[in-house]
């Protein structure tokens, strides 16, 4: 069980993709994130690497799904993490972020980092 919150962006689902698999760029949409590296370049399934968060601490990650184009999701020091996808809808898309069933407080991270998104993206 998952629980989800998502939002419309008026920004092409190929635009938000890009953005959201740059993990150079989740800083700026991630309110947990301070920074990210992977080795080697790319996001795809079994990709590995590490997520440095406000918190300071550093810690790996590994991305367990992935849909080219369409979804994401990882875990995070070996633990279920969030799931991230994106569908065109209208005249932009719907992201849409999920969290584990023991995580819900996590969706208000989630729902501030798709403001952040929308600002970017706008």
């Amino acid at each position: 069980m998952r629980f989800s919150v998502s939002r419309h962006i008026k920004a092409s689902a190929a635009d938000v993709w890009e953005l959201l698999t740059d993990v150079g760029r989740w800083p700026e949409w991630g309110p947990s994130v301070t920074g990210a590296e992977l080795d080697p370049p790319g996001l795809k399934a079994g990709s590995t690497g590490r997520v440095r968060t406000v918190t300071g601490i550093s810690l790996p990650f590994r991305v367990t799904e992935f849909e080219a184009g369409r979804s994401w999701s990882w875990s995070v020091a070996g633990i279920r993490a969030t799931g991230h996808v994106v569908v065109p809808e209208g005249d932009g898309c719907r992201i849409t972020f999920t969290v584990p069933w023991w995580a819900p407080a996590y969706l208000l991270v989630c729902a501030a980092a798709l403001r952040r998104i929308a600002r970017i993206t706008g």
